[in-house]
């Protein structure tokens, strides 16, 4: 049977309603778990709030940021996105084949780059909508792609931009007046592009519809697998920006960087409250996710915590986080 147009847009709303309400009590919890985070790392230690330290945790916390906005819409829809990494790490590179190969103008290096991203979005949507892979083995066979390209492509040695002062600048320049470096201001931007999408647009509506029953969303007649390849083709775009900036930061495209970078945007947008079931989640708690988490590395260095132990804290607070999410799973069945 198939649903009128009218109730595919009505099942949208209500989808969207549900899992920005359900997400919305797990971003007040997680603000308040940042404002505490804040407090108790700056009795214990007065070089904490400062403000060359909070400009450096923003600073750490937007490439991670922006990979985890792109992987929120992936996991609102109820899948998982294990490439977001490498694919960043693709991006830079071919950012460098652009600028530093080709001898090419930045502007160009840096929509190529962005652009290498949106196609690995693409090849990853279409494998799972269309091929009907699920999403962790098709993620993980172009995570293993992108990372053996990148190697092969740059010889495996880091590509340098010092011939392009313009490209670090990107990133680690700053507005006159103001001592904020434009990687925070590209973050704080893409943040509030990404909540536009996910709130005002008919992609949002269609990414919660997507995670909340995507076959009552196909028999309503939304076109599921040209709005999933969009949404990967997005995570994939977002990535690409997050490579930009990488490489921008370093003023070099590192390929052997990537792997590892993909499971703390994960948690970034599970600790923001982003339901892994799918048809829940948030922009905003994304970006509290990735500030809990850079505020949380920043806080042990500065105390001198061993690395080891720093990785030990930072996968218990993932661990409670998820758990959070199956008890308001449960309470939600219930």
């Amino acid at each position: 049977m198939k649903l009128q147009p009218t109730q595919t847009a009505a099942g949208g709303q209500q989808a969207k309603k549900t899992g920005t309400k359900g997400a919305a009590r797990q971003k007040v919890l997680a603000f308040a778990s940042l404002i505490l985070l804040i407090l108790v790392f700056s009795l214990l230690s007065g070089n904490f709030f400062r403000f060359d330290n909070l400009v450096g945790i923003m600073l750490s916390t937007a490439v991670i940021g922006v990979l985890a906005l792109g992987s929120t819409f992936v996991i609102i829809t109820g899948g998982i996105d294990l490439s977001v990494g490498t694919v960043m790490t693709f991006s830079s590179v071919m950012a460098g084949v652009f600028i530093t190969y080709w001898n090419g103008p930045v502007w160009l290096g840096v929509i190529g780059g962005i652009l290498a991203g949106s196609l690995c979005g693409l090849v990853s949507g279409l494998m799972i909508a269309k091929m009907k892979i699920p999403p962790f083995i098709a993620t993980l066979a172009v995570m293993m792609i992108t990372k053996g390209l990148s190697l092969i492509i740059s010889g495996t040695k880091p590509i340098y931009f010092t011939d392009k002062p313009l490209f670090n600048q990107l990133t680690m320049g700053s507005i006159p007046g103001l001592e904020i470096p434009n990687a925070v201001w590209i973050f704080l931007i893409s943040s509030v592009i990404a909540g536009f999408i996910l709130t005002k647009t008919i992609v949002g509506r269609y990414n919660f519809a997507l995670g909340s029953n995507e076959e009552a969303a196909r028999l309503s007649g939304v076109n599921t697998v040209f709005w999933k390849v969009v949404i990967y083709v997005m995570t994939g775009t977002f990535s690409g920006i997050a490579g930009i900036m990488m490489a921008s930061r370093l003023n070099s495209a590192q390929p052997a960087l990537g792997s590892g970078y993909e499971l703390e945007a994960i948690a970034a947008v599970v600790i923001g409250g982003t339901s892994l079931s799918g048809g829940m989640g948030t922009i905003l708690g994304t970006v509290i996710g990735a500030l809990i988490m850079s505020v949380l590395t920043n806080g042990l260095r500065i105390l001198s915590v061993a690395q080891e132990w720093q990785t030990v804290i930072v996968g218990l607070v993932i661990i409670l986080a998820v758990y959070m999410d199956i008890l308001r799973r449960r309470k939600n069945k219930s």
